[in-house]
């Protein structure tokens, strides 16, 4: 069963860079577990400057935007998997529903969270979830955006519940809020 680690934050908050540090002290072979898509050129040089960040540092990324269940399985060989990050995993199941002109809804979420749980529990290393945290602003003022930021909670706590360590980054500070 795998060591599952939770780092949360706000945007720019130091949460992925405070997450590659502790996946690089720990032994054994690093794979990246990329949930963002390409969606526009803004977002490739966000993209580009992550993989920077760990080239030469003994990652391999691996790329899912949906079914990370399956990624997690498929990556079974690494000892230390980095996913980064959840809060793109939501937005990409709820752009999908969309799409094929449904919804989403918290339990469904609540499932895919727990076969991801599920998924770690076969990982005999650690598995290192970065995550946004933005319930803590203003109440959204579209629907959409007000249930993107539901299913997050949603993910959150599912995922917090099942973490081993939990972790609050703010201003590039770590704030241990679950573990040791």
């Amino acid at each position: 069963m795998a060591r599952v680690l939770l780092i949360t934050g706000g945007c720019r908050s130091g949460k992925s860079t405070h997450a590659q540090a502790l996946a690089e002290k720990l032994p054994g072979s690093r794979a990246y577990v990329a949930t963002c898509p390409v969606v526009d050129e803004e977002m490739q040089r966000r993209i580009c400057r992550h993989q920077e960040a760990r080239r030469g540092r003994g990652w391999k990324t691996l790329e899912e935007a949906l079914d990370l269940k399956g990624a997690l399985l498929d990556a079974n060989a690494y000892d230390v998997l980095l996913v980064d990050c959840l809060t793109l995993w939501i937005n990409n199941l709820l752009y999908e529903a969309e799409q094929n002109g449904g919804s989403i809804k918290e339990d469904e979420i609540e499932r895919r969270c727990s076969e991801v749980l599920a998924a770690c529990a076969e990982h005999s290393g650690t598995v290192i979830f970065v995550t946004n945290e933005v319930g803590m602003g203003i109440v959204p003022e579209n629907a959409t955006a007000r249930h993107y930021r539901d299913l997050l909670g949603t993910c959150n706590q599912v995922m917090a519940s099942g973490a081993d360590e939990v972790t609050l980054v703010v201003c590039g500070i770590p704030m241990t809020l679950k573990g040791s």
